[in-house]
């Protein structure tokens, strides 16, 4: 087995390449590190990442702690471990008809479907570019995609990051509101729906102008509501819109067009001065003030009418009472 020194490799991505010294004695022949990334992930799989330790995986595999950092000698490892392990998806055969599309479009869907299976996976930070084998290997297979076009190396690696950047924010927040409907409970089987009565009122034109008639048709809340049934799929709208802009910077590159313009950022990136002017923020400040005011005076005015309202029931339920002992005496006259 290669001495770690030799290889210059983290201790746990020597590991994941099976280039790392194992251990000659453990406490039985049956503790390996397959078997301990193995029952870490069965642990986060079922309970979330939170739940796994060292003690952890070690009770679930009827050893000791200590047994386990003979093999992995830290938790940070062992997540990293288990990121790699799994990435270990099988690549489908390379067609033999190359197209970069509907490839990259696989290539993406099935990186979704790693963050579906495993709600953990994202939770692990990126601590820099992929050197474990199995991450590599998916990072190959998304260049493959791209083998025929005419992408420079770097422009292939951009779109890498690109698409399975876009995996990966679908997928955690595909995730996270999983988890806050899991957590909320049948009432809040829709988060955020639950408030649209009172957000109706708040999202108003004047101070969300291109908001508020998206808010007032209901698509907001659409979004949310939305069955997978209804024909409409939020994250194959999203792929197919990035295969678009990919699609047509080849055509423009096979018809020769110039590159395009760098954007002028001195134009329009104007966050260095806005938060610094002072009368901006005087007026933002104004207006958050106004805005309260006029919030306070729209429910003076519910009060009133709901007030009114009573006043006027009370009324004709009284005169109603009134008419109805009248028109008995009558009846007895």
């Amino acid at each position: 087995m290669t001495d770690l020194d030799d290889v210059a490799l983290p201790h746990a991505v020597a590991l994941s390449w099976g280039v790392a010294e194992q251990p000659h004695k453990g406490p039985r022949r049956e503790l390996s590190i397959e078997r301990i990334v193995e029952a870490a992930i069965e642990l986060a799989d079922a309970e979330g990442l939170g739940a796994v330790s060292m003690n952890r995986v070690a009770t679930s595999l009827g050893f000791t702690t200590m047994s386990l950092y003979r093999y992995i000698t830290s938790k940070d490892d062992l997540l990293l471990l288990m990121q790699d392990a799994a990435l270990d998806i099988p690549a489908p055969p390379q067609p033999e008809v190359a197209d970069w599309r509907a490839e990259l479009h696989e290539w993406v869907t099935l990186t979704l479907e790693t963050m579906r299976a495993h709600p953990w996976f994202a939770d692990i930070p990126i601590g820099g570019v992929p050197i474990t084998p199995n991450n590599l290997r998916v990072v190959d297979w998304g260049l493959r995609c791209l083998r025929e076009t005419a992408l420079t190396d770097t422009e292939k690696m951009a779109t890498i990051l690109l698409a399975t950047g876009y995996a990966r924010t679908y997928g955690t927040m595909e995730r996270d509101i999983r988890r806050a409907t899991a957590a909320g409970g049948p009432q809040a089987a829709v988060p955020g729906s639950n408030y649209g009565a009172a957000l109706a009122e708040l999202v108003t034109p004047e101070r969300f102008p291109h908001l508020s008639p998206v808010f007032a048709s209901g698509a907001y809340l659409e979004d949310l509501e939305r069955d997978d049934d209804d024909g409409f799929d939020d994250f194959e709208y999203g792929l197919e819109r990035i295969l678009d802009g990919i699609a047509q910077f080849l055509r423009e590159r096979a018809e020769g067009a110039p590159p395009a313009a760098p954007v002028d950022r001195a134009a329009v990136d104007r966050r260095d001065f806005y938060p610094k002017d002072e009368k901006v923020r005087a007026a933002a400040q104004a207006r958050r003030e106004l805005e309260q005011k006029l919030r306070e005076a729209q429910k003076r005015e519910r009060e009133a009418l709901a007030a009114a309202r009573a006043r006027a029931d009370k009324a004709a339920a009284k005169e109603a009472a009134a008419e109805e002992k009248r028109a008995a005496k009558r009846r007895d006259g």
